[in-house]
Formats: C-alpha cells, structure tokens, sequence
C-alpha cells in the first residue's frame, strides 16, 4: 500500500505516481476522512479522470473539491479490488459512495437439506447450509405457506433435535400436521419424500397441493366441520394468491433478478424486480446518491452491495452497460454461484426489463422532494452545524451523552451515535455509573466520558473518535465534560452541550449560547440525537430499577430464596408480569412449585 500525502495543490505531483495495476483508491478530505473510495483497472487511469477531461456532475465536483489527500491499494486482480471496495464501503461509510440505507430484508423459506430428516423454516438470512425459497413479498405471509406444507405434506416445523431416542409427539402428530419422525413414528424415506414434494411445491409446482387441500375443505364440509372446512379453504385462496403472481409467458425455471437503474444525474433511483420459478414475487425500489463517474459504477456498486444480503438468483436481466464479465466471475469466485448477466432486447424478458425501467423511473420522479428532505435533515444538517457553530471538521460521527436516575438510585448513562445525521443504532452504548454517589449529574457524566475516551487507542474498531460530542445540558456539565477532556489531552474532537429548555447551544468558544431558529434543520438534528440518548437512557433505566424493585418485592415472599429470586426475575423480568403470571407459568420457573407458585399469588394478592 502506497501513501500519499499533500494538498489540493499538490495533487499534480501524486498523480504521476500512481500505477498501471488494478486495485482500490481512497479520497481523504482535509481531516483525514474517508469521503469516497473506489477499484480501478488501472489505478492510474481511473484517479486521474477525477481531475483531468470532460465536464463532471455537481456530485463528483462536489466531491474533487472536498479531495485533500488520497491513497490506493494495489490488487491482483480487478476481482480482489471489487471485493475490497466492498469491503472498505461498508467499514467507512463514506459519504460519498452509494450507501444502502433503505434496503429491505425480505423473508425465506429454508428447508435444512442437511438434516436427516429436515425441517423447514422462516429467516431472512442467506447462509449456505440449505435450500432456500424467495423472497416472499407483494402480500404473501411465510407463515401461511409453511401452515399449507404443514397440512398437506406434514413435514415438520420444529426444531427439535432428532436422535436414536424416540420421544412423545407433539400436537402436531395428532392434527396430522407431522409425521413425527422425532418420535421414530416414520422411517427416513417416508419422510425424504413428503420433503421432496413440499420442495416441489415451494418451486411453484401447486397442482397437487390444491388438489389435496380441495379434498379436505369437502370432507370437512360433508362432515359438518365448518370451521375447519373454512380454514382449507382460506389456504385455497392464499395458494389462489400464488398462481396469480406466475406469468404464463415465461419459463417454469426462470429464477431471476430484473434490475434497472434511472438518473438525473444528481440522483438515482434503482428498480429489483424478483421472479422465482417463473413467479414474480415482487419489487422494490431504492434511492441512491451517485458520485460515481459513471452509470456502470453506480449500477456494479449497488449489486455488489445488494447481493451481500440477498439471494442470488440465476439469472440478472439488467443495464446493457452493466460490468457484465466482472460481475460474474466476482459471483463465482466469491459465492460460489454462476450467475449469468442478461441484456434483454426482445420477448418477455425484455417486457420486464422495460417494466423495471418505468418503475425506477416513477420512483425517482415521486422520491425527490423526500430524498431532498432527507438530505436537508441529514447530510445538509451537519455541514450547517459545522458552520454556525464552527466546528473543525464536518460532524460524520457525532455521540450525545444523557444521565437518568432517581434520586441518585439506579443511574445509568447513554451514548448513542448518529453517522451522517443518521442514527446508527448498532453503535449504541449503555454505562452503569460506579463511582459516583447520589445525584451528582456533572460527576456521572465525567465518568461516563472517562470511560468512553479510555477507548479511543484500545478499541478503535468496536470505538471510533467521534467528530463531535453532544452533551444533554447547559453549561455547567459542558464545564465537567471539558476538565475531562483536558485530562486526556482531547484537542481533535468538538464539544458542545444542548440545554432543553430553551434549547440553546453552548461550545467552548463563547461565554454566550448560541439559539437557532425552532425550524432550522441543524437545531432539529441536534434535538433528534439529544432526544435519542435521552430515549436510551430512560429505557436503561426503567429496566434496572424495575428489576431491582422486583428483588426486594420478592424477598418479603416466604419460600422464595436468592436462586428463585434470580430465576423468576430471568423468566419474566418484570414484577408486573410476575404479578400477571397464572400459577402454570409460574409452576415452570426452576424450584418452584404448586405449592409455592400459590404463595407468590396470594402474596401479591394481599400485599401489591
């Protein structure tokens, strides 16, 4: 890896420098961020296009002048650098890649091949140890499907681990919804083949399925069972669902992928179209930023990006400028999967790819204002903050920091994290305060900041330095969080504080708070973070002194030692749902029993 160091002015120089290999470049602004990384067949052809030759969209203009300082990985191949880019995106999200914000997680059906005898079960994520069936979307439940397989072909549901020794069947045994084989009630080819029809089924193939379910809607019926003829024939109009979504035009076997993508030039909105065994199951639509150079770009991204959570299908019909050879081997070496990329210019396939275009193309037109608004409450939100309250840097990461407690009882702190004016609720964090007695909210936020910054060198991973840190309060516990921040020599990240009331700003710069208009969308970001940690910490709170209310109700309880203590507060963690909790519920907590179970409701009875 190749570092280069320097300025805007400077940039002449670096590009003379750079190789003919392939490989991954990363654009630095004048803070060291990550703003954009990229891969290049030829490291020195790709970058330079960024400062030399032909007009470029406001996005990339954008971007150039943001460009301080770069530096490039080489690779072997221009496969090993789409990988890293990948890679790299989702570790830096940087502002100006293609980022899938919006993206939706649609559900399977997996049957776990790899089972003895398998079972068949809902995720909504893509591993490779089964076969799977979807995405299921545009109306039809997975649960209604798997209550057909169930009915009609009684494979089992469960997870139950199935070994030599025969176990008592459940339920499900006795409605003829399993075979139980847990139960040793059916041998292993018997079982294998209601399996490879309820495959059958799930590959579109209905027939039989609606045939049986038929029969036994009749029979119920000639026996009067109205209620359960009703329910065979609710699953006859959900499998009525499924027909419908199969277009008679195409093959049985086609399992693909309709992909198109449509811009402004400033924005880009892009159409999934998904078709299963012939079936389309549905779409979805995505809003993308593109600071790419190209369409192609913006286009390779968003699939790489997409197929990291989603299924691969068989087939992608898509963008004639699509980076096709690419694409495919990245697939077969990196999921084992022959993928093939199609460019449709006639018949059926082509009709879907035209269907795909014109809903991107809706998409964009009705998602402007919104993809506007957005920016304004994000992105735009925090360039505004670093330039009314002059900040060193754009805010990326911002943190806010709020105490809860009453009393001095229970006090706990929250650290949430907003990347891009976004939350990013995966990078929260909770503190119990330790050392502090009583009430003191300037001590406990010193120790909660003590603690977060003791991170910064050992765990810069799990905690990266934040840009800027927002405290909930006026001046006095800015003040607290500045003695901590001269403790461990913090000059690189900004401070400021958020006092509720009359929502003013206060920074290190001025004796004077700084009030913006309630409309503003900077005020309204910083009131979101604030809102957020006040939110988190409030529910952290809640939680222990719920729990430890509910110790001390419990220890009035006769009976009702330090180990049941523990294993009620386990099982229902609540003393509302103890309370709430039949004498059978209670009854399956360890150690306790009829007897005692009656006691703990005779106390509450009397006692709360």
């Amino acid at each position: 890896m190749d570092k280069l160091k320097g300025n805007m002015g400077q940039i002449k120089e670096k590009l003379k420098l750079l190789p003919d290999n392939p490989g991954v470049y990363i654009m630095l602004d004048k803070d060291g961020v990550v703003i954009y990384v990229g891969k290049a067949r030829v490291l020195k052809n790709r970058v330079r296009q960024y400062f030399h030759g032909s007009q470029k969209s406001s996005k990339v203009s954008a971007m150039v002048e943001n460009i301080d300082d770069f530096y490039y990985i080489i690779t072997k191949t221009e496969i090993d650098a789409l990988a890293l880019e990948n890679n790299l995106i989702k570790k830096y999200k940087p502002k100006y890649n293609i980022l899938l914000k919006d993206d939706k997680t649609y559900p399977y059906i997996k049957v776990h091949t790899k089972e003895e005898f398998p079972h068949i079960s809902i995720t909504r994520k893509i591993k490779k140890d089964g076969k799977y069936f979807g995405p299921f979307m545009g109306g039809v439940r997975c649960k209604e499907v798997l209550d057909i397989l169930s009915s009609v072909y009684n494979v089992r549901l469960c997870q139950t681990v199935i070994g030599e020794k025969a176990k008592k069947p459940c339920l499900d045994y006795h409605l003829k919804r399993c075979l139980a084989p847990c139960a040793k009630l059916c041998d292993k080819a018997e079982y294998q083949e209601r399996v490879k029809k309820a495959i059958s089924f799930l590959d579109g193939n209905y027939e039989e399925a609606e045939e049986l379910l038929r029969e036994k809607m009749f029979v119920f019926a000639q026996n009067e069972e109205f209620e359960l003829a009703m329910e065979y024939r609710e699953k006859l109009n959900m499998l009525s669902k499924l027909k419908l979504k199969r277009i008679t035009a195409i093959n049985r076997a086609l399992n693909a992928d309709i992909i198109a993508l449509k811009t402004n030039h400033l924005y880009s909105a892009v159409n999934v179209l998904v078709t299963r065994s012939g079936i389309m199951q549905g779409g979805n639509s995505f809003a993308l930023e593109d600071a790419s150079l190209s369409d192609a770009d913006a286009l390779t991204a968003f699939i790489i990006q997409y197929y990291s959570s989603h299924e691969l299908p068989d087939e992608i019909i898509t963008e004639e400028y699509c980076e096709k050879e690419l694409l495919e081997k990245f697939f077969r070496d990196a999921y084992s999967k022959k993928t093939e990329i199609i460019f449709a210019k006639q018949g059926v396939k082509a009709q879907l790819f035209e269907m795909a275009q014109k809903n991107a193309t809706e998409y964009l037109t009705k998602s402007l204002d919104k993809i506007k608004h957005k920016d304004d409450m994000t992105k735009n939100a925090c360039e505004r903050l670093k330039n009314l309250l002059s900040l060193s840097r754009y805010p990326k990461r911002m943190e806010c920091y709020d105490i809860s407690n009453i009393s001095g009882v229970d006090k706990v702190g929250s650290m949430v994290v907003f990347i891009d004016g976004e939350a990013d609720k995966t990078s929260y964090r909770r503190f119990k305060i330790k050392t502090v007695e009583g009430a003191n909210d300037y001590a406990s936020h010193q120790e909660m900041m003590r603690r977060r910054l003791a991170k910064l060198n050992s765990e810069e991973e799990r905690f990266p330095k934040p840009d800027l840190i927002v405290i909930d309060g006026g001046k006095g516990q800015l003040s607290a969080i500045k003695e901590v921040f001269d403790e461990y020599k913090i000059t690189d990240i900004d401070l400021i504080s958020l006092a509720e009331r009359e929502e003013e700003i206060f920074t290190l710069f001025s004796a004077e708070s700084i009030k913006l208009d309630k409309r503003d969308y900077a005020l309204k970001t910083l009131q979101r973070i604030r809102d957020e940690a006040h939110r988190f910490a409030i529910t952290y709170f809640r939680n222990l002194h719920s729990k430890r209310n509910l110790a001390s109700v419990l220890q009035e309880i006769d009976g009702v030692g330090k180990k049941k203590q523990i294993a009620l507060m386990e099982k229902f963690g609540t003393i509302d749902k103890i309370m709430d909790a039949s004498i059978e519920e209670l009854c399956q907590v360890d150690g306790i029993g009829e007897s005692l179970a009656e006691k703990i409701k005779t106390h509450f009875k009397e006692n709360i």
